[in-house]
């Protein structure tokens, strides 16, 4: 069943545990997230993120995606990631996603502010739900590379700041965290994490989680973060059935399918289990 992410991160927020944001862009990522869903009895966010658009396009993913959760007994947030231009946000939102990440991280504080804020006035007339981000996640490697991460660690009171003005109903932060392969071992800066969370009152999110160790999520759970995305571990894994079934002696894409949900899926349920989300749903 398709709800939003207050429906899901609430009860995590409250009950500390996490819900993972698993980014799909095929078929066999979204059979592989849902059966794990499904078999953990599990909540799960299903995402789409703008940047991945070059590969699939978003009425397709939106249309594959929304089919297959509007018939589980789990409950499924279809949520359009790193949303970068208020246009394709309003046609998410359009398409039938119940959550929005619109990213303004990287522009001026106050402008940051006022676009999130627009954002939010318009979904919540549609019961769909707004997670904004404050600071700035960067990336392991290539354009999103930062020079010195910590320059852009989200501040607590500005934190406490940016929620109250957009009235958002979810924050990413930047605390250590960066998207896709760690080249060393990230250290996370879990007091910030901790005083954030006592500033805001809405469920704090965790990009970049794909590499982290498992005692970084049971840490960074327990002190306040209640969404994690992964996509990297994923893709890996995809990658990895593929080299499978071609050992196995398989020679075709059909074949091969097989091999890369069960791969994918073993690696979602490793996650929810570690995020302790199993029979949430």
């Amino acid at each position: 069943m398709l709800v939003n992410l207050d429906y899901v991160l609430r009860p995590a927020l409250k009950n500390h545990y996490g819900v993972g944001l698993f980014n799909c862009v095929n078929i066999e990522m979204t059979n592989a997230i849902m059966n794990a869903a499904e078999k953990l009895h599990a909540p799960v966010i299903m995402g789409t993120a703008e940047i991945l658009l070059p590969v699939a396009d978003l009425k397709e993913v939106a249309a594959m995606v929304k089919a297959r959760a509007e018939k589980s007994p789990v409950p499924v947030v279809l949520h359009y990631d790193h949303g970068l231009t208020f246009e394709k946000c309003i046609e998410a939102m359009n398409l039938g996603y119940t959550s929005i990440m619109y990213d303004c991280s990287t522009a001026p504080y106050e402008e940051n502010v006022k676009r999130v804020a627009e954002m939010v006035k318009i979904a919540h007339t549609l019961n769909i739900t707004v997670e904004g981000e404050l600071g700035h996640v960067g990336d392991n490697e290539g354009a999103g590379k930062l020079a010195k991460p910590s320059d852009y660690y989200t501040d607590p009171a500005m934190a406490e700041d940016f929620v109250k003005r957009t009235n958002i109903d979810a924050l990413a932060i930047a605390v250590g965290n960066a998207h896709g392969d760690y080249k060393f071992p990230p250290k996370l800066d879990f007091e910030r994490i901790t005083e954030i969370a006592s500033r805001v009152d809405v469920p704090l999110v965790l990009h970049g989680g794909s590499g982290l160790s498992d005692n970084d999520f049971r840490e960074a759970i327990k002190r306040g973060i209640a969404k994690v995305n992964i996509f990297t571990d994923m893709n890996k894994a995809q990658v990895n059935g593929m080299k499978e079934g071609l050992t196995a002696g398989f020679n075709n894409a059909f074949d091969l399918m097989p091999y890369e949900v069960k791969a994918i899926q073993a690696v979602v349920e490793e996650k929810m289990l570690l995020f302790s989300s199993d029979n949430h749903a």
